[in-house]
């Protein structure tokens, strides 16, 4: 085995034998990340609860393993806060989704601790996008550019909003949906964990269950490679969660997608 190889299975999270079931909620899962073809290390990290409360999808970026420590800092952090908090909340909207932005403050108040302290992470920062299920309703948030998707009754939508610069310019007219899919500074973020512009936290969207919703957590891995449109053939395309998540990883890996590529898969029975 090359020392490529050796590196890459030991930082591919491992995808579960069968989809996952929660005890306490509809819902039905797959999760996978990989490094991909073009990147020697994976700074993608995902988590999802055994008990299907809540589904994470971190980004990490910055030198060396920089990127691996913010998106395994924001993963960790976060997790560990949902898991303490959701069970006292999950009956009030407003107290879950105030626990949801107590976790992002947090975690991007630790992150930018550790790269003022500490000069091998300077600078360091990851993206966060997540799913948290109440006793009645969904909640998505995120941060950066990592993105939830829902497919409902054959529409598919984004439910998070890009935090980077060209969505920003998208917002104010200056250019258009086709033109910011090329655009050179597609990459650069206005906000992300690790910055004085994530102070603030974030607001969580509030979504009302409903049987036969299909939700797509995923790193810009998978939207570098995959349009919308193919999303939402893929997403629709598999009664098995873990497959839709095979399918659309191998559909990014296919179409040339240069990062690393991770997603979660939720659906909703």
């Amino acid at each position: 085995m090359s020392l490529r190889s050796l590196w890459k299975s030991l930082f591919e999270q491992k995808t579960p034998e069968q989809p996952v079931q929660s005890s306490r909620h509809p819902l039905r899962w797959g999760m996978k990340s990989i490094t991909g073809n073009y990147r020697d290390n994976n700074e993608d990290r995902c988590w999802v609860d055994s008990e299907g409360r809540f589904f994470l999808v971190a980004d990490g970026m910055g030198g060396q393993s920089a990127g691996e420590k913010a998106s395994e800092m924001a993963i960790d952090l976060i997790s560990r806060k949902l898991a303490l908090q959701v069970d006292r909340v999950e009956e009030d909207p407003q107290r879950l989704s105030g626990v949801i932005n107590e976790a992002v403050c947090e975690a991007n108040a630790e992150i930018l601790a550790l790269g003022a302290l500490d000069p091998n992470y300077h600078s360091m920062g990851t993206t966060i996008a997540m799913l948290v299920t109440g006793r009645k309703q969904l909640q998505v948030a995120g941060v950066g550019d990592s993105r939830v998707y829902l497919l409902r009754d054959g529409e598919l939508s984004q439910i998070t909003q890009d935090d980077s610069l060209v969505e920003a310019l998208r917002m104010a007219g200056t250019i258009t949906r086709e033109e910011a899919a090329t655009h050179r500074f597609k990459h650069v973020l206005v906000k992300y964990l690790g910055c004085k512009e994530s102070n603030g936290g974030v607001e969580a969207r509030q979504i009302a269950y409903r049987s036969g919703d299909r939700f797509l957590l995923c790193s810009d891995g998978v939207t570098e490679g995959v349009s919308d449109e193919r999303l939402k053939d893929l997403l629709g395309s598999q009664e098995d969660p873990q497959e839709v998540v095979e399918a659309v990883i191998n559909d990014a890996l296919k179409n040339g997608s240069r990062d690393n590529i991770t997603c979660v898969v939720v659906f909703v029975s």
